[in-house]
């Protein structure tokens, strides 16, 4: 499936196509800490250690590496607030709340076949401590 670019900058938009655009905004948005964060900020505005704390396992340099990609492509905005400490929110735009659905159908998704995933069921969402849940690489 294709779709026609609309602001003229490049030919069709075809995310199977080696040197597509879409790429990029594909790779994005198939991040898990991107998908998570945006999810996140599906409630609302949320600081920086909201988000954190909420995002349980992502370390301050990956959050600040995701937010920052994320803003650079449109779809967070961080308002800074010139108060004493500093204030900074980030909060959904209209394009990243439009990402959030089918991201949320996404997780969701994972959340109900989880444990269809040969191998890769779990006793539970709370990890052993030391222990990874992630999917291991064959």
């Amino acid at each position: 499936m294709t779709a026609q670019c609309l602001t003229g900058r490049h030919g069709d938009h075809d995310v199977y196509a080696a040197q597509c655009p879409c790429r990029g905004m594909l790779d994005l948005l198939a991040n898990k800490w991107s998908a998570l964060a945006i999810g996140a900020l599906e409630g609302g505005p949320r600081r920086f250690g909201e988000l954190q704390r909420h995002l349980q396992g992502v370390s301050p340099k990956v959050l600040t590496q995701t937010l920052r990609r994320l803003e650079d492509s449109d779809l967070v905005t961080r308002t800074i607030y010139p108060v004493v400490p500093l204030h900074v929110e980030y909060d959904l735009t209209d394009l990243g709340r439009s990402a959030a659905v089918p991201l949320g159908l996404l997780r969701s998704w994972v959340e109900e076949h989880l444990d269809s995933v040969d191998g890769h069921a779990s006793g539970g969402c709370e990890p052993e401590a030391g222990r990874s849940t992630g999917f291991a690489a064959r």
